[in-house]
């Protein structure tokens, strides 16, 4: 009888991060060997690739508002359900809050100094500025109320629709967010009939962001073949600051955690060492938050005890929701782009991208560089400035990555050590079947938080 041969092993798929850093690196090339060489066959290269990366920019601006309206709303709704479990809930929702506010204003001042450092042609970065299509059209509409009296005003939008129209992001959001909190307020079937329709436009938008997110390497190899004409071979140097910074500012703001625990959580720094320890070693080798839940209930067990309400309740809502990273990565990426373009931003502006990057942090889609789509551009929005980096952003982020998932699991065991001598008597269990689903693939970005599947 024959033998029967063995099926062909498959070979592994890349995946579109690491597609995406390898269409960086060539873009640049292609980009600094035109401008180097002056070659008229490399300028017409990258000038004929250069609408693809503007029709990939485009595709991010069709989706953000849809997609950002539908989760803020699901997200709220799904506090309000958490909150209703009683006072660890809402103490816990406090404490993400305040380490959030904490990243945020950590990032806005310590951003700006650290990318002026950074030295840019100006010529090149005033040849970015003007490729950015609409880029300094949108900054002028978003100047126009630049006092503190105006920005305030302005929170409040006199017409929701035109404010999506117009891509004001800080009105938009406050919009959301009240009528997200007035339904938490309607009988259970209107309720459930609401959140049920915004639950479904968000998981299509998200399929939508699914099939850009496939062709992410061919518009980043444009928008990098461009920014490489430009600024010639100082474009690699210039990404590569910014991986160096925003790792560098990520690790910072972790180290900070450390006395953050043992003060509010009453106890020693090495005891919550030894807590968080598990997760951190899980969170560097899975770059995923939800991976590390299970060494996150270990350590806390370890170093704690049973509390069913730190274990079942805490860590599972502080993995799905709380994203301490979130505020500091995507304030350094606007903030770096803007230095690259040679824009100069006003403090009014940083409080402002300040103010929708902690908004925002709840609303990561469970997709790789969900944070991107949903948090960083309309960051950049909520100031003018123009997508067109958002491509760079996603390239260079495979090596803050691990930083950044490191950072939320820390975070995530730092919330359970404050609260953990309060918990004794706590909420009930909550099993790990009972987690919002992650619907994100392996290798997905370290700080995706996960999409509520149930209301």
């Amino acid at each position: 009888m024959p033998a029967i041969a063995a099926p062909a092993a498959r070979r592994p798929r890349l995946s579109t991060t690491v597609l995406a850093l390898g269409a960086l690196v060539l873009g640049v090339a292609l980009g600094a060997a035109a401008s180097v060489t002056g070659s008229a066959a490399l300028r017409s290269v990258v000038r004929g690739v250069e609408p693809i990366g503007a029709l990939w920019v485009n595709a991010i601006r069709m989706t953000l508002v849809p997609l950002v309206v539908s989760l803020l709303v699901t997200s709220v709704a799904s506090v309000a359900d958490v909150r209703a479990v009683g006072r660890l809930g809402a103490r816990a929702v406090g404490w993400f809050l305040v380490l959030l506010t904490g990243s945020a204003v950590f990032a806005a001042l310590a951003g700006p100094p650290l990318f002026e450092r950074l030295v840019i042609d100006p010529q090149a970065a005033s040849a970015l500025r003007s490729a950015a299509a609409g880029g300094e059209v949108a900054r002028e509409a978003a100047a126009e109320l630049p006092t503190l009296r105006g920005f305030v005003v302005g929170l409040v939008p006199t017409n929701p629709i035109r404010a999506a129209a117009d891509g004001a992001m800080l009105p938009l959001i406050v919009f959301t967010l009240c009528f997200a909190a007035a339904a938490t307020r309607l009988a259970a079937p209107l309720r459930e009939t609401l959140v049920g329709f915004f639950r479904a436009a968000s998981q299509a938008m998200l399929v939508v962001v699914g099939w850009i997110l496939r062709v992410t390497p061919l518009g980043v190899f444009a928008l990098a073949a461009d920014m490489g004409l430009q600024l010639g071979v100082g474009a690699a140097g210039a990404v590569g600051y910014y991986v160096v910074v925003l790792s560098g500012m990520v690790a910072a703001a972790t180290l900070a955690l450390y006395p953050v625990a043992a003060l509010f959580g009453r106890t020693s720094m090495r005891r919550f060492a030894r807590a968080a320890a598990p997760a951190q070693m899980v969170a560097v080798s899975t770059r995923s938050s939800l991976a590390s839940l299970p060494a996150l209930i270990e350590g806390a067990r370890r170093s704690y005890g049973d509390r069913p309400g730190i274990t079942g309740f805490v860590l599972p809502l502080a993995v799905s929701t709380f994203k301490m990273n979130t505020p500091i990565a995507d304030l350094a990426g606007p903030l770096f782009l803007a230095h690259l373009y040679g824009m100069e931003l006003s403090a009014m502006e940083v409080i402002t991208m300040t103010a929708v990057s902690v908004a925002m942090s709840f609303s990561n889609p469970g997709i790789p560089s969900g944070g991107l789509f949903v948090v960083t551009a309309p960051v950049m929005l909520s100031v003018g400035m123009p997508l067109e980096g958002i491509g760079i952003l996603i390239a260079a982020d495979a090596i803050p990555d691990v930083f950044n998932t490191v950072i939320n699991v820390t975070a995530d065991q730092a919330v359970a050590t404050i609260l953990a001598p309060d918990a004794a008597e706590a909420a009930p269990e909550v099993g790990l079947a009972d987690l919002p689903a992650a619907g994100a693939p392996a290798g997905a970005r370290a700080d995706a938080a996960i999409v509520p599947e149930r209301g």
